[in-house]
């Protein structure tokens, strides 16, 4: 049976006029965040990351101790802590933890390496803060999901402890975009297609490698790294991206938890005030944080 929530959102994606001018893609990505609004009980706190822009948001039934560092999505060219603040809180909220939510640079201005340099200053931030690593946990959707890996990666490289977990949502893994789910789900996928991902990754690099393990950690050794939570939509053209992710962590003998989500696009998570399934997605993120902290093998609760 159709998702009637998911169908009337997917129209409404369809219609949409694109912008072509990325400072007009950035306001369009902004507005919408922030016409979801947050609730009324997160509070929000501007704070410099060892220099980079973010912000503290928390419910009230946050533990202090313990914190989810988030990477937004927008392909690093577009998003902001505006147009993820909404989901950040609820994150926190499902998870009971602060969230830092990380205004990392974008390109073409700031083009790659610089989020992986934002990302482990971050990282390093909340380590000098007193938290332990036991209690940090990094999140990020879309290219904010495999800067959430890339960083893991990095801050083993650097010789840091791993954070407790890493949870990704619609990863963005490869700069590529060689997954058979690109073409495959194309119709289905009302908001990412192969030219914008072209145009991103061309940004982001800026004549960089389409291969190097932080910009595309479809190719990076994963051996070492913290549980990974990979949730993925069933419509969406990063779909087979999700599935390497999972297939390349645990043949890396990651301990790998796997979401595929019937009927969800790209980052449904953004939608949570109308869509059921981004509530409930949200929810099983929260218990894997939660789960992994506490040092139990997460157990994730069945989709739909």
């Amino acid at each position: 049976m159709s998702n009637p929530e998911i169908d009337a959102l997917r129209a409404e994606m369809a219609a949409r006029v694109r912008p072509t001018e990325l400072a007009d893609m950035r306001a369009g990505l902004d507005a919408r965040g922030l016409a979801y609004g947050i609730a009324d009980d997160v509070q929000v706190d501007v704070v410099s990351a060892a220099g980079v822009p973010a912000e503290w948001t928390f419910t009230p039934n946050a533990d202090p101790r313990r914190v989810i560092l988030y990477f937004h999505g927008g392909g690093y060219v577009v998003g902001s802590l505006d147009s993820h603040r909404h989901v950040a809180a609820e994150i926190g909220r499902a998870a009971a933890t602060r969230v830092l939510a990380l205004g990392y640079r974008l390109a073409p201005e700031h083009p790659f390496p610089a989020p992986i340099e934002d990302a482990l200053a971050a990282y390093r931030y909340l380590l000098a803060s007193g938290f332990a690593a036991s209690n940090i946990a990094l999140a990020g959707d879309s290219a904010g999901g495999g800067l959430a890996v890339a960083a893991m990666v990095a801050i083993r490289d650097a010789g840091l402890p791993q954070p407790a977990c890493g949870w990704t949502i619609s990863p963005w893994i490869d700069m590529e975009n060689t997954g058979g789910s690109i073409t495959s789900k194309s119709a289905e996928d009302p908001n990412v297609q192969k030219p914008g991902l072209d145009m991103m990754a061309t940004t982001y690099l800026a004549g960089g490698d389409k291969r190097n393990p932080l910009a595309s950690p479809l190719h990076a050794d994963m051996r070492g790294l913290a549980p990974l939570l990979v949730q993925v939509g069933a419509a969406e053209t990063l779909l087979d991206d999700g599935i390497r992710l999972a297939a390349i962590a645990g043949a890396a003998h990651v301990a790998v938890t796997m979401e595929v989500w019937p009927e969800m696009i790209h980052v449904w998570h953004l939608h949570h005030p109308r869509l059921a399934a981004g509530r409930k997605s949200i929810a099983n993120g929260g218990a894997f944080v939660q789960a992994s902290m506490d040092g139990v093998a997460p157990v994730t609760p069945r989709v739909g």
